[in-house]
């Protein structure tokens, strides 16, 4: 039993370093933190309910996953193939769609959600 929970925690260590690793290289990483940051910030002073946040708390976590699969898939294809190829061209590019998909449907996801709280909050404190 102990070798198994050594085991999980070599694994969290992996995954902490592949988080930091994208972190630290990929800027459109950094670009969705500020915004995730700021979706939370803004769900707190609007006091949204439980549903709203598990809405929100799994669509940040599809963006994120999307973006660090496809910073996997660049690697990966980098590693296999280090000269320009069309095919790796394909696969870096669909990757790059993947995250586009999940962004977009994000901010579709923020404006349904965070939007009638906040014009009603911003038109009350204007009134």
């Amino acid at each position: 039993m102990k070798s198994f929970f050594s085991a999980r925690v070599v694994s969290f260590g992996h995954a902490f370093r592949g988080w930091h690793y994208v972190l630290r290289t990929q800027a459109n990483a950094w670009i969705h933190s500020i915004i995730a940051t700021a979706v939370f910030i803004l769900g707190l002073w609007l006091h949204l309910p439980a549903r709203d946040w598990a809405v929100i708390i799994l669509t940040t976590a599809v963006v994120f996953a999307a973006e660090f699969m496809n910073t996997a898939i660049e690697t990966v294809v980098d590693l296999a193939s280090p000269e320009i190829h069309p095919l790796a061209k394909i696969g870096k590019d669909v990757g790059a769609a993947s995250v586009l998909v999940a962004a977009l449907a994000a901010v579709l996801i923020g404006l349904l959600i965070l939007g009638p709280p906040l014009w009603a909050k911003v038109t009350t404190l204007f009134s």
